[in-house]
């Protein structure tokens, strides 16, 4: 279990994470077949090859975010990205089909595959290149380019997380993509988690992927109501 402190000058810089969070789950990505392409994921009502539509689109929306320089301040930082997050049924079974419905226009999974890493790929080098101070807009918001890229960081370690529910052999997310995870989580709290959680754990429990036990919610106390903090 990682708890790192949030100021340490020797932090990595957010590009750095975001290629190692990325690396690893296209080394994920390119080992699938069409076959395993249909196997259920930890998002509800997705199959691996809907989980990796909506990667993609994820990445082509960071592309944009990251071409796209903002001339107001900061409204948004890594942590209060995602308190614009709040139940939405409706919302969310909106992207369900949206994804389903763009993924099932590859009738094979390897055109979909490629699209996939020739883009991610290319957002970790946007990324890389980009003055991480930089103010940048994204869905309504701005944030600062290094914290765009760590908002990525994060949904693509939860994501890879769901990718592999089914595959038990394939490799695990990068630890540095479960630090910022661990990381936003514990910001989005208030406080570091009071459980003693495997980073793992603690990204599928504090999202909603993983029910909290008896034990867990009297350890949260009045937080376990929070929780999820963000889906």
């Amino acid at each position: 279990m990682t708890r790192p402190d949030p100021h340490h000058p020797q932090d990595p810089h957010p590009a750095a994470v975001l290629r190692a969070t990325y690396r690893a789950l296209a080394s994920v990505v390119r080992d699938l077949g069409d076959e395993e392409s249909w196997l259920p994921t930890g998002c509800t009502g997705w199959a691996v090859r809907d989980l990796v539509f909506h990667c993609l689109a994820d990445a082509q929306r960071a592309l944009v975010a990251l071409h796209t320089p903002a001339s107001a301040a900061p409204d948004r930082d890594a942590v209060t990205y995602w308190r614009d997050w709040r139940p939405d049924p409706a919302g969310a079974a909106h992207r369900r089909r949206w994804s389903r419905v763009g993924a099932s226009m590859f009738l094979d999974f390897g055109p979909l595959r490629g699209l996939y890493l020739e883009t991610a790929a290319a957002t970790v080098t946007a990324a890389a290149a980009a003055d991480p101070a930089r103010p940048v807009a994204t869905q309504g918001h701005v944030l600062t380019a290094g914290d765009l890229v760590t908002t990525l960081t994060v949904e693509a370690a939860v994501h890879h997380l769901d990718l592999v529910r089914e595959l038990p052999d394939a490799p695990r997310p990068a630890p540095a993509g479960l630090t910022a995870v661990r990381r936003t989580l514990d910001g989005l709290l208030g406080r570091p988690v009071p459980v003693d959680w495997s980073d793992e754990h603690y990204a599928r429990a504090a999202t909603g992927r993983t029910p909290l036990t008896p034990e867990e919610r009297r350890a949260l106390g009045a937080d376990a109501g929070r929780l999820p903090l963000f889906c």
